[in-house]
């Protein structure tokens, strides 16, 4: 997540309500049909594991879910698509036979119920894979792993590295809208009342440098990014919340209607081709991802199975 949004970009595992990137379901999907000019794609047919990925070949294109999350997947200021799961897409079904990515934006709670309504061929937005979206959809393995940081002020005097800390200081807690940092901070037992919701991780970092707050929560690729500007603030060591009192790390992947399992498959043999190969870092790089990021998580494993 893990961010809007937590999911996650920045997602709690065990618990359906909380997520990386929002909630899953119920926010109406924001210019879907409209903004990236497309409709809906066909029905899928009866063929076993679906035979998505032919109708993607003949058609040169494939739609992509994604939330408008930096640096997850995002239109950037001169229009373009981009971010770590549309440019490692754009490779990905390039070898796959099918040219061209077309951006389908939506609210991240609307990326699973979209994805499963036809409005779009597959989620590219560094999703979290977590047990109750594997009874939605499946995943390709994950493209990427991630910890959590703080953004504190410079020289961190309250020395915060933990949730735990943030509780046992009683320190003013701030994370982003739908972040799965809210639920890793309720059960290190802060008032999930007291916690100061906030869009982004920029308005996070503001809050910080303002005094407003003396700690924002957010992955570490987010809060490694935004600080870099900063003169007042500092990111944190990345870190493992306690999920069920066990270091927890999650993993984000693209996601596929799971009738869709021809089409995964074949993902995710060219997804891990990249990783072996050291293509799939430096796709990512420029996004803030680093050698920390990679990971050989399975989406089984993240599921539960």
């Amino acid at each position: 997540m893990a961010p809007p949004t937590g999911n996650d970009v920045h997602t709690f595992r065990s618990r359906p309500g909380h997520t990386r990137r929002s909630l899953l379901g119920g926010l109406a999907a924001l210019g879907v049909l409209g903004a990236a000019g497309c409709s809906r794609v066909a029905e899928a047919s009866g063929t076993e594991g679906g035979d998505l990925l032919e109708r993607l070949r003949a058609q040169g294109v494939v739609r992509l879910g994604i939330a408008g999350e930096v640096p997850f997947g995002y239109i950037d200021k001169d229009g373009h698509l981009t971010g770590e799961a549309p440019e490692l897409a754009k490779v990905i079904f390039k070898r796959l036979g099918v040219d061209r990515v077309q951006p389908v934006p939506t609210e991240f709670g609307s990326l699973i119920p979209g994805l499963n309504s036809q409005q779009f061929d597959v989620v590219a937005a560094g999703m979290y894979v977590n047990p109750e979206r594997c009874q939605q959809v499946i995943f390709a393995d994950p493209d990427y792993q991630m910890l959590d940081s703080f953004v504190v002020r410079k020289g961190n005097t309250m020395g915060l590295h933990s949730y735990q800390d943030v509780v046992a200081k009683k320190a003013k807690f701030a994370t982003g809208t739908g972040y799965a940092e809210i639920q890793y901070a309720v059960d290190a037992g802060y008032r999930q009342s007291d916690i100061l919701i906030v869009p982004d991780q920029v308005a996070g970092l503001n809050a910080v440098e303002a005094g407003r707050v003396d700690v924002f929560a957010g992955t570490a690729v987010t809060v490694r990014e935004v600080v870099k500007k900063s003169a007042k603030a500092e990111a944190t060591k990345p870190f493992a919340p306690l999920v069920k009192g066990k270091p927890h790390v999650d993993g984000g992947a693209f996601a596929f209607r799971p009738t869709e399992t021809r089409l995964r498959d074949a993902f995710n043999v060219e997804l891990h081709k990249l990783k072996k190969s050291g293509e799939l870092a430096r796709i990512l790089r420029p996004f803030g991802f680093t050698e920390a990021e990679m990971t050989d998580l399975t989406a089984k494993e993240l599921c539960g199975g």
